[in-house]
């Protein structure tokens, strides 16, 4: 009998080997992550950013800015017409202190004369006076009166004048600031604000570049998770549910797997035709579900690798 030439040897025992250590599971697929492209919200010069791919970068952190400039100048604009307004109002209090004062003489010499009528009409009865002095004290007593009263009516016509003509200036003051408040929300555009905490993937653009509304910045994904989009038969749905917790698979390219704890977290309701470059438990289904399994990142998973989960473990009675 004639021996095998050594290469062939080395190739039987690579393949026997792979073999042995080719773990069963149920589907495969590659893992993938939510990530966000972020956008700019205004046009202008990006004056600031500084983030580099591979940064990690927490939510909310203001990692750039567009130049805002002409925004700024027309709140300050609206900022000093708002002031003006107050200028324009008239303040009622002098002019009416200066009745309040006239007034209040009136009132002293009301009482004077009611005093001098009082006297007068004694004298009268003891024949020291005349009726002509009583009527003429009376006639200034009326005439007192309807000074008071006209001056009365003279304040509260300042106010209410000056109430309404203050009223139509204040008026235009609402509808500044309702425009200086848009302004405002236009230059808190200009920051750039990192909406989630992960990894940057991709930067698209540079300090000192022109962007504009809609323009995207960077992609940005949260690693610390990654999601295996597998595919599965129709077959094999009767063992998925969500929130099952299954075993998955990650090839390293070396013989051995590294398992990693999965959990099923989105089954496709709709089937698809099956991916080239995806093969299922059933590799003569033409279609197929998509399934995600969320698994915890440890490090070495990275986006696009290949894996593999099994729903249902072996060893389970």
């Amino acid at each position: 009998m004639k021996k095998l030439p050594a290469i062939l040897l080395v190739f039987a025992a690579l393949v026997s080997s792979c073999n042995q250590n080719k773990i069963k599971t149920d589907a495969s697929g590659v893992f993938e992550s939510d990530e966000v492209i972020v956008s700019a919200q205004q046009n202008g010069q990006i004056l600031s950013f500084s983030i580099k791919e591979g940064d990690t970068i927490r939510k909310g952190a203001i990692i750039g800015d567009i130049d805002m400039s002409n925004s700024i100048i027309q709140k300050q604009q609206v900022q000093a017409t708002i002031q003006a307004l107050g200028e324009k109002t008239t303040n009622p209090q002098p002019q009416i202190e200066l009745v309040k004062k006239q007034v209040a003489v009136q009132q002293s010499q009301l009482a004077q004369q009611i005093r001098e009528r009082t006297r007068t009409e004694n004298l009268l009865k003891a024949d020291a006076a005349t009726q002509k002095q009583l009527d003429d004290i009376n006639a200034a007593i009326d005439q007192l009166k309807k000074q008071i009263a006209v001056n009365e009516q003279q304040i509260a016509l300042y106010k209410s004048n000056i109430a309404t003509q203050n009223s139509t200036v204040l008026s235009e003051k609402a509808p500044l600031e309702k425009s200086a408040a848009q302004i405002q929300d236009e230059i808190n555009k200009g920051k750039i604000v990192n909406p989630i905490s992960g990894t940057v993937l991709t930067k698209y653009a540079l300090q000192g570049e022109m962007t504009t509304t809609g323009k995207a910045l960077y992609k940005i994904a949260d690693l610390d998770t990654l999601s295996l989009r597998a595919y599965v038969t129709g077959s094999q749905l009767t063992a998925i549910k969500l929130g099952q917790r299954v075993k998955v698979y990650a090839d390293y390219g070396t013989k051995n797997y590294k398992e990693y704890a999965g959990q099923v977290s989105w089954i496709s309701d709709q089937s698809e035709f099956t991916p080239k470059t995806i093969q299922t438990k059933d590799e003569r289904a033409n279609l197929v579900y998509a399934v995600k399994i969320r698994v915890k990142n440890d490090g070495y998973l990275k986006l696009g690798m290949y894996g593999e989960v099994k729903f249902k473990d072996d060893n389970a009675k």
